[in-house]
Protein backbone atom coordinates (compact mmCIF):
# COMPACT_ATOMS: atom_id res chain seq x y z
CA UNK A 1 0.00 0.00 0.00
CA UNK A 2 2.86 2.35 0.79
CA UNK A 3 4.35 1.69 -2.67
CA UNK A 4 1.03 2.66 -4.30
CA UNK A 5 0.90 5.89 -2.27
CA UNK A 6 4.44 6.81 -3.41
CA UNK A 7 3.69 6.12 -7.08
CA UNK A 8 0.21 7.56 -7.51
CA UNK A 9 1.55 10.12 -10.01
CA UNK A 10 2.92 7.32 -12.23
CA UNK A 11 -0.40 5.45 -12.07
CA UNK A 12 -2.21 8.71 -12.82
CA UNK A 13 -0.19 9.17 -16.02
CA UNK A 14 -0.78 5.55 -17.13
CA UNK A 15 -4.54 5.68 -16.45
CA UNK A 16 -4.88 8.98 -18.34
CA UNK A 17 -3.03 7.57 -21.35
CA UNK A 18 -5.16 4.41 -21.42
CA UNK A 19 -8.51 6.22 -21.13
CA UNK A 20 -7.57 8.76 -23.80
CA UNK A 21 -6.68 5.97 -26.24
CA UNK A 22 -10.03 4.31 -25.52
CA UNK A 23 -11.66 7.37 -27.07
CA UNK A 24 -13.36 9.26 -24.24
CA UNK A 25 -13.56 13.08 -24.66
CA UNK A 26 -10.30 14.73 -23.60
CA UNK A 27 -11.99 17.55 -21.69
CA UNK A 28 -13.78 15.14 -19.35
CA UNK A 29 -10.91 12.65 -19.06
CA UNK A 30 -8.38 15.21 -17.81
CA UNK A 31 -10.60 16.56 -15.05
CA UNK A 32 -12.11 13.16 -14.19
CA UNK A 33 -8.73 11.40 -13.77
CA UNK A 34 -7.46 14.31 -11.68
CA UNK A 35 -10.47 14.20 -9.36
CA UNK A 36 -10.25 10.40 -9.04
CA UNK A 37 -6.55 10.46 -8.12
CA UNK A 38 -7.07 13.41 -5.83
CA UNK A 39 -9.60 11.24 -3.97
CA UNK A 40 -7.11 8.34 -3.95
CA UNK A 41 -4.46 10.69 -2.61
CA UNK A 42 -6.81 11.66 0.22
CA UNK A 43 -7.46 7.98 0.96
CA UNK A 44 -3.70 7.26 1.11
CA UNK A 45 -3.09 10.46 3.12
CA UNK A 46 -0.77 12.04 0.51
CA UNK A 47 -3.26 14.70 -0.65
CA UNK A 48 -5.32 16.99 1.55
CA UNK A 49 -8.95 17.90 0.71
CA UNK A 50 -8.12 21.54 1.40
CA UNK A 51 -5.74 21.51 -1.58
CA UNK A 52 -8.73 21.38 -3.91
CA UNK A 53 -9.60 24.81 -2.51
CA UNK A 54 -6.64 26.37 -4.31
CA UNK A 55 -7.89 25.06 -7.66
CA UNK A 56 -10.44 27.83 -8.26
CA UNK A 57 -7.96 30.73 -7.95
CA UNK A 58 -5.51 28.70 -10.05
CA UNK A 59 -8.07 28.33 -12.86
CA UNK A 60 -9.08 31.95 -12.46
CA UNK A 61 -5.50 33.22 -12.74
CA UNK A 62 -4.40 30.80 -15.46
CA UNK A 63 -7.43 30.82 -17.75
CA UNK A 64 -10.28 33.17 -16.84
CA UNK A 65 -8.14 36.19 -15.95
CA UNK A 66 -5.38 35.46 -18.47
CA UNK A 67 -5.22 38.37 -20.92
CA UNK A 68 -3.38 36.26 -23.48
CA UNK A 69 -6.21 33.72 -23.71
CA UNK A 70 -8.64 36.47 -24.65
CA UNK A 71 -7.10 36.23 -28.11
CA UNK A 72 -8.15 32.59 -28.50
CA UNK A 73 -11.92 33.23 -28.97
CA UNK A 74 -11.19 36.09 -31.37
CA UNK A 75 -8.79 34.07 -33.51
CA UNK A 76 -11.20 31.13 -33.49
CA UNK A 77 -13.87 33.54 -34.73
CA UNK A 78 -11.50 34.93 -37.36
CA UNK A 79 -10.51 31.44 -38.54
CA UNK A 80 -14.15 30.36 -38.79
CA UNK A 81 -14.99 33.43 -40.87
CA UNK A 82 -12.06 32.74 -43.20
CA UNK A 83 -13.26 29.16 -43.57
CA UNK A 84 -16.91 30.08 -44.25
CA UNK A 85 -16.07 33.00 -46.56
CA UNK A 86 -13.83 30.86 -48.78
CA UNK A 87 -10.79 33.15 -48.38
CA UNK A 88 -8.61 30.53 -46.72
CA UNK A 89 -9.70 27.81 -49.13
CA UNK A 90 -8.78 29.97 -52.13
CA UNK A 91 -5.40 30.78 -50.56
CA UNK A 92 -4.61 27.12 -50.02
CA UNK A 93 -5.69 26.27 -53.57
CA UNK A 94 -3.44 29.01 -54.93
CA UNK A 95 -0.52 27.88 -52.81
CA UNK A 96 -1.02 24.30 -53.93
CA UNK A 97 -1.08 25.40 -57.57
CA UNK A 98 2.18 27.29 -57.04
CA UNK A 99 3.80 24.34 -55.25
CA UNK A 100 2.20 21.54 -57.30
CA UNK A 101 5.53 20.48 -58.79
CA UNK A 102 6.91 20.00 -55.25
CA UNK A 103 6.00 16.75 -53.40
CA UNK A 104 3.53 17.48 -50.59
CA UNK A 105 2.73 20.95 -51.93
CA UNK A 106 -0.41 21.44 -49.83
CA UNK A 107 1.34 20.40 -46.60
CA UNK A 108 4.19 22.78 -47.50
CA UNK A 109 1.63 25.54 -48.01
CA UNK A 110 0.15 24.86 -44.56
CA UNK A 111 3.60 25.05 -42.96
CA UNK A 112 4.28 28.36 -44.69
CA UNK A 113 0.90 29.66 -43.47
CA UNK A 114 1.74 28.49 -39.96
CA UNK A 115 5.07 30.33 -40.08
CA UNK A 116 3.35 33.55 -41.16
CA UNK A 117 0.68 33.17 -38.48
CA UNK A 118 3.39 32.57 -35.88
CA UNK A 119 4.69 36.05 -36.63
CA UNK A 120 1.22 37.53 -36.14
CA UNK A 121 0.07 36.15 -32.79
CA UNK A 122 2.67 34.23 -30.78
CA UNK A 123 -0.24 32.22 -29.33
CA UNK A 124 -0.18 28.48 -29.96
CA UNK A 125 -3.84 27.75 -29.18
CA UNK A 126 -5.10 30.39 -31.60
CA UNK A 127 -2.73 29.28 -34.38
CA UNK A 128 -3.50 25.54 -34.06
CA UNK A 129 -7.26 26.07 -33.94
CA UNK A 130 -7.25 28.51 -36.84
CA UNK A 131 -5.04 26.29 -39.03
CA UNK A 132 -7.18 23.24 -38.21
CA UNK A 133 -10.35 25.05 -39.20
CA UNK A 134 -8.83 26.39 -42.40
CA UNK A 135 -6.52 23.64 -43.65
CA UNK A 136 -7.64 20.24 -42.35
CA UNK A 137 -10.87 19.95 -44.40
CA UNK A 138 -8.94 20.85 -47.57
CA UNK A 139 -6.11 18.40 -46.85
CA UNK A 140 -8.50 15.53 -46.14
CA UNK A 141 -10.54 16.41 -49.23
CA UNK A 142 -7.35 16.25 -51.34
CA UNK A 143 -6.63 12.74 -50.08
CA UNK A 144 -3.80 13.51 -47.65
CA UNK A 145 -3.27 10.97 -44.89
CA UNK A 146 -4.81 11.96 -41.58
CA UNK A 147 -1.48 11.51 -39.77
CA UNK A 148 0.46 13.80 -42.13
CA UNK A 149 -2.36 16.35 -42.10
CA UNK A 150 -2.70 16.67 -38.32
CA UNK A 151 1.08 16.42 -37.79
CA UNK A 152 1.73 19.24 -40.24
CA UNK A 153 -0.96 21.48 -38.77
CA UNK A 154 0.01 20.86 -35.12
CA UNK A 155 3.72 21.43 -35.74
CA UNK A 156 3.14 24.54 -37.86
CA UNK A 157 0.74 25.91 -35.24
CA UNK A 158 3.29 25.58 -32.44
CA UNK A 159 5.85 27.75 -34.26
CA UNK A 160 4.14 30.71 -32.61
CA UNK A 161 5.73 29.86 -29.28
CA UNK A 162 9.23 30.43 -30.73
CA UNK A 163 8.97 32.91 -33.62
CA UNK A 164 8.50 36.49 -32.29
CA UNK A 165 6.29 37.93 -30.96
CA UNK A 166 6.36 35.00 -28.52
CA UNK A 167 4.60 35.06 -25.17
CA UNK A 168 7.00 32.39 -23.89
CA UNK A 169 10.09 34.51 -24.66
CA UNK A 170 8.57 37.46 -22.80
CA UNK A 171 8.07 35.27 -19.71
CA UNK A 172 11.55 33.72 -19.98
CA UNK A 173 13.18 37.11 -20.43
CA UNK A 174 11.48 38.41 -17.27
CA UNK A 175 12.42 35.25 -15.34
CA UNK A 176 16.12 35.39 -16.34
CA UNK A 177 16.41 39.22 -16.41
CA UNK A 178 17.27 39.23 -20.11
CA UNK A 179 16.18 41.79 -22.69
CA UNK A 180 13.06 40.63 -24.52
CA UNK A 181 14.40 42.33 -27.66
CA UNK A 182 17.56 40.21 -27.44
CA UNK A 183 15.55 37.00 -27.09
CA UNK A 184 13.21 37.98 -29.93
CA UNK A 185 16.18 38.61 -32.23
CA UNK A 186 17.94 35.41 -31.14
CA UNK A 187 14.83 33.30 -31.79
CA UNK A 188 14.29 34.36 -35.42
CA UNK A 189 16.84 32.06 -37.10
CA UNK A 190 16.08 28.98 -34.92
CA UNK A 191 12.37 29.48 -35.63
CA UNK A 192 12.93 29.71 -39.38
CA UNK A 193 15.34 26.75 -39.20
CA UNK A 194 12.66 24.64 -37.50
CA UNK A 195 10.10 25.60 -40.17
CA UNK A 196 12.68 24.76 -42.85
CA UNK A 197 13.34 21.34 -41.32
CA UNK A 198 9.59 20.65 -41.40
CA UNK A 199 9.48 21.61 -45.11
CA UNK A 200 12.39 19.31 -46.00
CA UNK A 201 10.79 16.41 -44.13
CA UNK A 202 7.43 16.94 -45.86
CA UNK A 203 9.11 17.00 -49.30
CA UNK A 204 11.03 13.78 -48.63
CA UNK A 205 8.02 12.01 -47.07
CA UNK A 206 5.70 12.99 -49.92
CA UNK A 207 8.26 11.95 -52.54
CA UNK A 208 8.61 8.51 -50.93
CA UNK A 209 4.87 8.12 -50.18
CA UNK A 210 2.96 9.87 -53.00
CA UNK A 211 -0.31 8.16 -52.03
CA UNK A 212 -0.17 9.82 -48.60
CA UNK A 213 0.19 13.29 -50.16
CA UNK A 214 -1.34 13.22 -53.65
CA UNK A 215 -0.04 15.92 -56.01
CA UNK A 216 -2.39 18.31 -57.73
CA UNK A 217 -3.22 17.24 -61.29
CA UNK A 218 -1.65 19.41 -63.99
CA UNK A 219 -5.13 19.69 -65.53
CA UNK A 220 -6.39 21.54 -62.45
CA UNK A 221 -5.83 25.22 -61.91
CA UNK A 222 -4.87 27.93 -64.42
CA UNK A 223 -3.50 26.86 -67.78
CA UNK A 224 -1.68 30.05 -68.76
CA UNK A 225 0.23 32.95 -67.19
CA UNK A 226 -2.74 35.34 -67.27
CA UNK A 227 -5.01 32.93 -65.39
CA UNK A 228 -2.22 32.20 -62.89
CA UNK A 229 -1.68 35.92 -62.23
CA UNK A 230 -5.41 36.43 -61.74
CA UNK A 231 -5.55 33.47 -59.32
CA UNK A 232 -2.58 34.73 -57.32
CA UNK A 233 -3.99 38.25 -57.04
CA UNK A 234 -7.48 37.03 -56.11
CA UNK A 235 -6.15 34.53 -53.57
CA UNK A 236 -3.23 36.41 -52.03
CA UNK A 237 -4.45 39.99 -51.77
CA UNK A 238 -7.28 39.32 -49.22
CA UNK A 239 -5.14 37.32 -46.74
CA UNK A 240 -2.22 39.70 -47.34
CA UNK A 241 -4.55 42.50 -46.30
CA UNK A 242 -5.55 40.56 -43.18
CA UNK A 243 -1.91 39.79 -42.32
CA UNK A 244 -1.11 43.48 -42.77
CA UNK A 245 -4.00 44.42 -40.48
CA UNK A 246 -2.90 41.99 -37.74
CA UNK A 247 0.89 42.31 -38.11
CA UNK A 248 0.78 46.03 -38.87
CA UNK A 249 -1.25 46.75 -35.78
CA UNK A 250 1.32 44.89 -33.65
CA UNK A 251 4.56 46.14 -35.20
CA UNK A 252 3.13 49.62 -35.68
CA UNK A 253 2.52 49.77 -31.95
CA UNK A 254 -1.23 50.27 -32.39
CA UNK A 255 -2.25 47.04 -30.67
CA UNK A 256 -0.98 44.18 -28.55
CA UNK A 257 -1.23 40.63 -29.98
CA UNK A 258 -4.40 40.19 -27.93
CA UNK A 259 -5.95 43.39 -29.28
CA UNK A 260 -4.80 42.46 -32.78
CA UNK A 261 -7.13 39.46 -32.54
CA UNK A 262 -10.08 41.84 -32.50
CA UNK A 263 -8.59 43.77 -35.39
CA UNK A 264 -8.23 40.49 -37.30
CA UNK A 265 -11.91 39.67 -36.68
CA UNK A 266 -12.93 43.03 -38.14
CA UNK A 267 -10.64 42.44 -41.14
CA UNK A 268 -12.03 38.93 -41.70
CA UNK A 269 -15.62 40.27 -41.63
CA UNK A 270 -14.61 42.89 -44.17
CA UNK A 271 -13.13 40.21 -46.44
CA UNK A 272 -16.30 38.09 -46.14
CA UNK A 273 -18.32 41.14 -47.19
CA UNK A 274 -15.91 41.78 -50.09
CA UNK A 275 -16.39 38.16 -51.27
CA UNK A 276 -20.18 38.63 -51.02
CA UNK A 277 -20.41 35.82 -48.47
CA UNK A 278 -21.39 37.91 -45.45
CA UNK A 279 -25.05 37.37 -44.55
CA UNK A 280 -27.11 36.55 -41.49
CA UNK A 281 -27.09 32.81 -42.19
CA UNK A 282 -23.27 32.68 -42.46
CA UNK A 283 -22.85 34.93 -39.42
CA UNK A 284 -25.14 32.70 -37.37
CA UNK A 285 -23.15 29.60 -38.41
CA UNK A 286 -19.86 31.33 -37.56
CA UNK A 287 -21.06 32.45 -34.11
CA UNK A 288 -22.49 29.01 -33.26
CA UNK A 289 -19.36 27.15 -34.45
CA UNK A 290 -17.03 29.58 -32.65
CA UNK A 291 -19.02 29.37 -29.40
CA UNK A 292 -18.99 25.56 -29.39
CA UNK A 293 -15.27 25.41 -30.21
CA UNK A 294 -14.35 27.98 -27.56
CA UNK A 295 -16.46 26.23 -24.92
CA UNK A 296 -14.68 22.94 -25.56
CA UNK A 297 -11.22 24.57 -25.66
CA UNK A 298 -11.69 26.30 -22.31
CA UNK A 299 -13.20 23.15 -20.82
CA UNK A 300 -9.97 21.40 -21.84
CA UNK A 301 -7.90 24.20 -20.28
CA UNK A 302 -9.79 23.79 -17.00
CA UNK A 303 -9.33 20.00 -17.08
CA UNK A 304 -5.63 20.32 -17.95
CA UNK A 305 -5.13 22.82 -15.13
CA UNK A 306 -6.74 20.41 -12.67
CA UNK A 307 -4.69 17.47 -13.96
CA UNK A 308 -1.41 19.38 -13.72
CA UNK A 309 -2.26 20.60 -10.21
CA UNK A 310 -3.07 17.13 -8.83
CA UNK A 311 -0.13 15.50 -10.66
CA UNK A 312 2.32 17.95 -9.09
CA UNK A 313 0.66 17.69 -5.68
CA UNK A 314 1.17 13.91 -5.81
CA UNK A 315 4.90 14.46 -6.42
CA UNK A 316 4.98 14.05 -10.20
CA UNK A 317 7.58 16.78 -10.84
CA UNK A 318 9.83 15.54 -8.03
CA UNK A 319 9.61 12.01 -9.43
CA UNK A 320 10.68 13.17 -12.93
CA UNK A 321 13.63 15.13 -11.56
CA UNK A 322 14.78 12.37 -9.20
CA UNK A 323 14.67 9.74 -11.92
CA UNK A 324 16.97 11.79 -14.12
CA UNK A 325 19.28 12.85 -11.29
CA UNK A 326 20.00 9.17 -10.66
CA UNK A 327 21.98 9.19 -13.93
CA UNK A 328 24.94 10.86 -12.15
CA UNK A 329 25.85 14.10 -14.00
CA UNK A 330 28.93 16.26 -13.27
CA UNK A 331 30.63 18.08 -16.24
CA UNK A 332 29.27 21.26 -17.85
CA UNK A 333 28.32 19.62 -21.15
CA UNK A 334 26.75 16.70 -19.30
CA UNK A 335 24.67 19.13 -17.22
CA UNK A 336 23.56 21.01 -20.36
CA UNK A 337 22.56 17.79 -22.14
CA UNK A 338 20.87 16.59 -18.96
CA UNK A 339 18.82 19.81 -18.79
CA UNK A 340 17.78 19.42 -22.44
CA UNK A 341 16.68 15.82 -21.77
CA UNK A 342 14.92 16.93 -18.58
CA UNK A 343 13.02 19.70 -20.39
CA UNK A 344 12.00 17.27 -23.14
CA UNK A 345 10.72 14.64 -20.69
CA UNK A 346 8.95 17.20 -18.51
CA UNK A 347 7.21 18.40 -21.68
CA UNK A 348 5.16 15.19 -21.54
CA UNK A 349 3.66 16.27 -18.21
CA UNK A 350 3.75 20.06 -17.82
CA UNK A 351 3.13 23.20 -19.86
CA UNK A 352 5.98 25.54 -20.81
CA UNK A 353 5.39 27.97 -17.93
CA UNK A 354 5.71 25.31 -15.24
CA UNK A 355 8.84 23.86 -16.90
CA UNK A 356 10.44 27.30 -17.04
CA UNK A 357 9.66 27.95 -13.37
CA UNK A 358 11.07 24.55 -12.35
CA UNK A 359 14.14 24.19 -14.59
CA UNK A 360 15.57 27.67 -15.28
CA UNK A 361 16.02 28.90 -11.69
CA UNK A 362 17.63 25.58 -10.66
CA UNK A 363 20.08 24.98 -13.51
CA UNK A 364 20.86 28.43 -14.95
CA UNK A 365 23.04 29.53 -11.98
CA UNK A 366 24.93 26.19 -12.12
CA UNK A 367 25.59 26.45 -15.86
CA UNK A 368 26.66 30.11 -15.56
CA UNK A 369 29.72 28.92 -13.62
CA UNK A 370 30.79 26.65 -16.50
CA UNK A 371 33.16 27.97 -19.19
CA UNK A 372 31.73 27.11 -22.62
CA UNK A 373 34.39 28.97 -24.63
CA UNK A 374 35.58 28.50 -27.33
CA UNK A 375 32.31 26.78 -28.34
CA UNK A 376 30.65 30.17 -27.94
CA UNK A 377 32.85 33.18 -28.60
CA UNK A 378 32.22 34.85 -25.24
CA UNK A 379 30.90 33.19 -22.10
CA UNK A 380 28.76 36.25 -21.31
CA UNK A 381 26.55 35.25 -24.25
CA UNK A 382 25.88 31.85 -22.74
CA UNK A 383 22.57 32.75 -21.06
CA UNK A 384 20.97 33.93 -24.32
CA UNK A 385 22.11 30.71 -26.04
CA UNK A 386 20.85 28.57 -23.15
CA UNK A 387 17.43 30.24 -22.90
CA UNK A 388 16.79 29.92 -26.66
CA UNK A 389 17.90 26.26 -26.55
CA UNK A 390 15.29 25.69 -23.84
CA UNK A 391 12.72 27.63 -25.91
CA UNK A 392 13.34 25.47 -29.01
CA UNK A 393 13.14 22.37 -26.82
CA UNK A 394 9.86 23.53 -25.30
CA UNK A 395 8.23 23.32 -28.74
CA UNK A 396 7.87 19.61 -27.98
CA UNK A 397 5.94 20.34 -24.76
CA UNK A 398 3.00 21.41 -26.93
CA UNK A 399 3.06 18.22 -29.01
CA UNK A 400 4.00 15.38 -26.66
CA UNK A 401 1.17 13.33 -25.12
CA UNK A 402 -0.59 13.15 -22.80
CA UNK A 403 -0.33 16.82 -21.85
CA UNK A 404 0.45 18.60 -25.14
CA UNK A 405 -1.88 21.58 -25.33
CA UNK A 406 -1.67 21.71 -29.15
CA UNK A 407 -3.08 18.18 -29.25
CA UNK A 408 -6.00 19.18 -27.04
CA UNK A 409 -6.73 22.30 -29.10
CA UNK A 410 -6.66 20.20 -32.26
CA UNK A 411 -8.86 17.43 -30.86
CA UNK A 412 -11.42 20.08 -29.96
CA UNK A 413 -11.75 21.17 -33.59
CA UNK A 414 -11.12 18.08 -35.77
CA UNK A 415 -14.04 16.04 -37.21
CA UNK A 416 -14.99 12.76 -35.46
CA UNK A 417 -13.23 10.74 -38.17
CA UNK A 418 -9.86 12.03 -36.86
CA UNK A 419 -9.11 10.26 -33.57
CA UNK A 420 -6.56 10.94 -30.86
CA UNK A 421 -4.56 7.97 -32.18
CA UNK A 422 -4.26 9.68 -35.58
CA UNK A 423 -3.02 12.85 -33.86
CA UNK A 424 -0.46 10.99 -31.74
CA UNK A 425 0.93 9.08 -34.72
CA UNK A 426 1.02 12.24 -36.78
CA UNK A 427 3.13 14.30 -34.39
CA UNK A 428 5.86 11.67 -33.75
CA UNK A 429 8.12 12.60 -36.72
CA UNK A 430 7.70 16.31 -36.04
CA UNK A 431 8.75 15.89 -32.41
CA UNK A 432 11.85 14.04 -33.68
CA UNK A 433 12.55 17.00 -36.00
CA UNK A 434 12.29 19.37 -33.04
CA UNK A 435 14.89 17.30 -31.16
CA UNK A 436 17.12 17.42 -34.26
CA UNK A 437 16.80 21.23 -34.37
CA UNK A 438 17.80 21.50 -30.70
CA UNK A 439 20.90 19.41 -31.47
CA UNK A 440 21.76 21.63 -34.46
CA UNK A 441 21.46 24.79 -32.34
CA UNK A 442 23.66 23.20 -29.65
CA UNK A 443 26.36 22.23 -32.17
CA UNK A 444 26.28 25.60 -34.01
CA UNK A 445 25.47 28.31 -31.41
CA UNK A 446 25.91 31.07 -34.00
CA UNK A 447 22.46 30.15 -35.35
CA UNK A 448 21.16 31.71 -32.13
CA UNK A 449 23.79 34.37 -31.45
CA UNK A 450 24.46 35.77 -34.96
CA UNK A 451 21.53 38.21 -35.23
CA UNK A 452 21.77 39.56 -31.66
CA UNK A 453 25.47 40.31 -32.30
CA UNK A 454 24.71 41.94 -35.67
CA UNK A 455 22.06 44.18 -34.13
CA UNK A 456 24.25 45.08 -31.14
CA UNK A 457 22.19 43.37 -28.44
CA UNK A 458 25.21 41.46 -27.10
CA UNK A 459 27.70 44.36 -26.97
Amino acid sequence: MEWIADHLSVLMFLVLTFIMFVGYPVAFVLGGVALAFGALGIAFDVFRPAQFGSLIPRIWGQAVQNQVLIAVPMFVFMGTILEKSGVADELLKALQVITRRIPGGLAISVTVMGTIMAATTGIVGASVIMLTLIALPTMLERGYSKELSVGTIASAGTLGILIPPSIMLVIMGDLMTLSVGTLFTAAILPGLLLAGVYLVYICIYAALNPKMAPPLSSAEGPQNATELLRLVLRSFLPPAFLIFVVLGSIFGGWATPTEAGGTGCAGALLLAWWNKRLNLKMLNEVIESSALTNALVFFIIFGATLFSFVFRALGGDDLVIELLKAAGIDSGWEILIFVMVLVFIMGFFFDFLEICLIVLPIFAPILLKVDFTPHIAENKDFMVWFVILVAVNLQSAFLTPPFGFALFYMKATVPPSVTMAHIYRGIVPFVALQVLTVAICMIWPEIILYLPREFGFLD
